[in-house]
C-alpha cells in the first residue's frame, strides 16, 4: 500500500480537489498530515439526558424522534429559519437553525436523531440553537454524539461534523500504513502503545484511559525527536573549534571599574560564566535570562569588551531599531567619555539613548588604549554612510556593531567576528540566528531574553544552551504598584495620571491598536491622543509614537520624551522593550484584557527604573472569568517567572513564544508543563540513542523524521 505521506488528501472520500484547498489552509496536504492534525480539545457527550431533564443554559446530549418541521423567514431581516420538533416520548424540544435552508432535506418525520447543543427557553418552550446532530443508523458509527468527541481547529467553510467524518475514514483506512519511526526497543522499554492504535484512540477515544495512553505515546514521540535534535546540535557545536579569548583578571576588573554602578551578585556570576566560556576552546552557546530591569545588557556588553580586548569583533542584534539604538547609546554612555564621572550628563544630554545620530558612521569611544570603535547599522543611514560603515566593519576598523535584522544581510561582512549577542532572541527565527553566527568562525553566542521561561520549558527548548539566570534587580529600583480599574472608572484614572504628571513625573499611556475599527470597539492610540491632549492633558506636553510612524519621527519623539520635553507619551506595544526613561514612573494600559500576562509584565517594566516608586494602572473589562484571573494575577504578582508560568498555562507554549520559536510548532500534543515525566523519559532515551549512534546512520527513519521537522535546525549537523 502506498504510504499515507505520499497520498494527497484530495483522494479521501468526501474531499476532492475543491475541498482540498480548505485542508491546505490547515497545513494539511497529505493523508499523513491529516492523521497528525490532532484535536485541540475533547467534549464528553457520553451522557444522554432525557428531554424533560434538560437544563437551560447548559450543554447537553439528547436524542429523540422527529415529529415535525417548518421553515419561515424572520420579519425584520428575512433570515431563513428552520425549526425541527423532537420528542423522546415524554417531552419535546424545538431545534432551530438560521440561514441553512439545505437542512430541510436532512430531517424527516419518524427519524431517530441524536443532538448536542446549548439549551435555552424561548416563549416558554425549550429550544436548542444550531445543535450538532447525527441521524441514528445501524450502518454508521456515531462520531459527534454519544461519545468522547474530538474538537479540531477549523478553517472558514469547514465544520466539525464534516472534518470528523473525513478523519474517521482516514484513520480506518490509512492509520496502519503510517511509518512508526520510534525504535521498537524504546517503545517496549517505555511500555508505549503502537502508533496505529494511538492514532485511532487520540482521534476517537473509547474512554479517558485510552485517550491518555494515546496522548502519552504521541507526546513521547514529539519529545523524543526534538530532544535528539537538541542533543545533536549541541554535540555539533561543541566539536567545532571556537575562539579561545585571552582575558586576564586585571582586564576584567578594569572593564567593570568603568561602569557607573556596581554589579549585582547575579550579574557578577553571569559575567564570570560568560568569560569562562569565552576562554575555552569550544564555542559558547549560552542563554542569559532575567526579569525586566535585571541588568542583562551590562553582562552582554562586558562580553563584547572581552572579545575586543582579545583582538576580535563583536555584534549585537536586537529585534527593533529603537532597541538597537538604545543598546548603541547605552554602550557609549557606559564605556565612552561620559562614563568618566559624567553619567548624569550622559543621561540628560547629548548622549541620550535615542538623541540623534553620530556625525560619522563609526564612533570612537575614549578608553584606555586602544580606543573602542563602534557602529550602528540601521535603515536610517544614508547610502554613503552605510557603505562607509560596511567597509569599516569588513576591514576590522569597527570593534562592535549594533543593529537589527540588517546585520544578517549578505552585504555585511566581518574581518574577525568572535562574539555575538542576540537580544530578545525568541523574536528571531532559527535561520536568522544562524545567518549572523555564520559570519564568523564559530563565534561565541550569548542569547538574551526578558521573557521569563520556567525551568521545565527552558530545558525543553534550550537543552543545547548553557543557562545563566539574573534573579535580582540592581540597587536603587523603586517598587511598582499595580491597580485594576474598569472602563467606567477611566475618567478618574486619567485624571489621576494628569495630577501625578503635573507634580513632575512622566507617564506612558498604552493602547492595543493604533487606529480605531468598526469591527473592534477599542480605544486607539491616535484617536485618544487627539482627544485627551485637548481635555485631560491640556497644558501638558503630549507625544505619540507607534510602529507605523516614520522612524526618524519616532526617534525624535522618544528622544524628546527622554529629555522631559514631553510629559505624557501615547504609544502602542512598540514600547514593550528597549525604552529606559528613569523619570517615567506612571503607566496606564487601556484594554488590558487584550494583552497576555507576560506582555503586560514587559510593558510594566518600562517604569520603576529609578529609586522612586511607580504606579501602573490597568483599565479593562474582561468578559470571561479566565480573563479576570489573568489581570488579577498581574496585579498581585511581581516575579516575572511566576507570571510566565501562569501565562504559559493559559496560552500554551506555541502561542506564548510565537511561531518563530524553533521546536514549538512540532509539539502539537506534548506539553512540557504537564508531562514532565514523559519529557524526562524521552530525553533519557534520546541521549542513549545518540550516544550509540551519533549520526543516526543505523536509525534512518528517526534521522529522516527530525530532518523533516527541523530542517533549518539540523541540516548542518548531518552535513558535518
Amino acid at each position: 500500500m502506498l504510504s499515507p505521506s505520499r497520498i494527497s488528501v484530495q483522494y479521501l472520500k468526501g474531499v476532492g480537489p475543491a475541498r482540498s484547498r480548505l485542508f491546505h489552509n490547515l497545513g494539511v496536504s497529505t493523508v499523513e498530515d491529516l492523521l497528525f492534525l490532532f484535536p485541540r480539545r475533547y467534549e464528553d457527550r457520553r451522557k444522554m439526558t432525557p428531554v424533560g431533564e434538560l437544563i437551560p443554559g447548559e450543554w447537553h446530549c439528547f436524542s429523540g424522534q422527529v415529529t415535525g418541521k417548518g421553515a419561515r423567514r424572520t420579519f425584520w431581516n428575512k433570515k431563513h429559519v428552520l425549526e425541527v420538533t423532537i420528542t423522546d416520548g415524554k417531552a419535546r424540544i424545538i431545534c432551530v437553525w438560521f440561514n441553512q435552508p439545505y437542512l430541510e432535506k436532512c430531517f424527516h418525520e419518524g427519524q431517530e436523531v441524536v443532538f448536542y447543543g446549548r439549551i435555552e427557553v424561548f416563549k416558554d418552550r425549550l429550544q436548542c440553537i444550531s445543535p450538532e446532530y447525527e441521524v441514528l443508523s445501524e450502518e454508521v458509527d456515531l462520531l459527534s454524539t454519544g461519545r468522547i468527541v474530538p474538537v479540531y481547529p477549523l478553517t472558514k467553510g469547514m465544520t466539525q461534523r464534516y472534518l470528523r467524518r473525513v478523519i474517521s475514514g482516514a484513520v480506518e483506512n490509512y492509520a496502519a500504513g503510517v511509518l512508526d519511526v520510534l525504535p521498537e526497543d524504546v517503545r517496549e522499554a517505555q511500555k508505549l502503545w503502537g502508533l496505529s492504535q494511538s492514532l485511532q484512540a487520540i482521534h476517537f477515544p473509547g474512554d479517558d484511559a485510552a485517550r491518555l495512553e494515546a496522548e502519552r505515546r504521541v507526546s513521547f514521540d514529539e519529545f523524543f525527536l526534538f530532544q535528539i535534535s537538541v542533543i545533536l546540535r549541541r554535540l555539533h557545536i561543541r566539536k567545532r573549534p571556537g575562539v579561545a579569548h585571552q582575558l586576564s583578571g586585571e582586564d576584567l576588573r578594569g572593564m567593570i571599574a568603568r561602569l557607573p554602578f556596581p554589579l549585582t551578585r547575579a550579574q557578577d556570576k553571569a559575567v564570570r560564566d560568560v568569560l569562562s566560556d569565552m576562554r575555552g576552546p569550544e564555542p559558547m552557546l549560552r542563554l542569559l535570562q532575567g526579569d525586566v530591569g535585571s541588568g542583562k545588557t551590562v553582562v552582554a556588553f562586558l562580553g563584547c569588551l572581552a572579545a575586543v580586548r582579545s583582538g576580535h569583533q563583536a555584534a549585537v542584534m536586537a529585534p527593533t531599531e529603537i532597541l538597537a539604538e538604545q543598546h548603541y547609546r547605552t554602550f557609549q554612555e557606559y564605556f565612552g567619555i561620559k562614563a568618566r564621572g559624567k553619567n548624569q550628563e550622559a543621561r540628560n544630554g547629548e548622549m541620550g539613548a535615542l538623541d540623534g545620530m553620530p556625525s560619522s558612521p563609526v564612533s570612537r569611544l575614549s578608553s584606555d588604549p586602544p580606543p573602542l570603535r563602534t557602529a550602528l547599522l540601521n535603515s536610517s543611514l544614508k547610502k554613503k554612510d552605510r557603505e562607509a560603515a560596511l567597509k569599516a566593519v569588513s576591514a576590522g576598523e569597527v570593534d562592535i556593531i549594533f543593529g537589527t535584522h540588517a546585520l544578517i544581510e549578505e552585504a555585511v561582512a566581518f574581518k574577525d567576528l568572535s562574539f555575538v549577542v542576540i537580544d530578545e532572541q525568541h523574536k528571531f527565527g532559527v535561520k536568522q540566528r544562524a545567518l549572523l553566527t555564520s559570519k564568523g568562525q564559530s563565534p561565541d553566542v550569548l542569547v538574551m531574553t526578558a521573557t521569563p521561561i520556567p525551568r521545565t520549558l527552558c530545558l525543553t527548548l534550550y537543552g543545547d544552551l548553557d543557562v545563566s539566570l539574573l534573579d535580582e534587580k540592581p540597587a536603587g529600583r523603586g517598587e511598582i504598584k499595580t491597580y485594576l480599574f474598569s472602563e467606567e472608572q477611566a475618567s478618574g484614572a486619567y485624571g489621576k495620571v494628569a495630577e501625578w504628571v503635573k507634580k513632575g513625573t512622566q507617564a506612558y499611556i498604552v493602547y492595543p491598536v493604533i487606529e480605531g475599527s468598526e469591527k473592534q470597539d477599542l480605544k486607539a492610540a491616535s484617536v485618544m491622543y487627539d482627544e485627551l491632549r485637548k481635555t485631560v492633558f491640556k497644558g501638558l506636553s503630549v507625544g505619540l509614537v507607534h510602529g507605523r510612524m516614520d522612524r526618524g519621527e519616532a526617534r525624535g519623539t522618544m528622544a524628546a520624551f527622554q529629555r522631559h520635553e514631553i510629559d505624557v507619551l501615547f504609544t502602542t506595544t512598540v514600547l514593550e522593550v528597549g525604552i529606559d526613561v528613569p523619570n517615567a514612573n506612571v503607566m496606564l494600559i487601556e484594554h488590558a484584557e487584550r494583552f497576555g500576562l507576560s506582555q503586560l509584565h514587559q510593558l510594566r517594566g518600562r517604569i520603576g527604573r529609578s529609586e522612586k516608586s511607580a504606579v501602573c494602572i490597568l483599565l479593562g473589562d474582561p468578559v470571561t472569568e479566565e480573563g479576570r484571573e489573568r489581570l488579577e494575577a498581574i496585579v498581585s504578582a511581581k516575579d516575572g517567572f511566576k507570571i510566565a508560568e501562569a501565562d504559559l498555562k493559559i496560552r500554551g507554549p506555541g502561542q506564548y513564544f510565537g511561531r518563530t520559536q524553533h521546536g514549538l510548532n512540532e509539539l502539537r500534543v506534548a506539553n512540557p508543563l504537564t508531562q514532565m515525566e514523559v519529557l524526562e523519559a524521552a530525553r533519557k532515551e534520546a541521549s542513549a540513542l545518540v550516544k550509540r549512534d551519533p549520526l543516526l546512520s543505523g536509525h534512518a527513519p528517526v534521522r529522516e523524521a527530525i530532518l523533516r521537522r527541523y530542517p533549518e535546525y539540523l541540516e548542518r549537523v548531518f552535513a558535518g
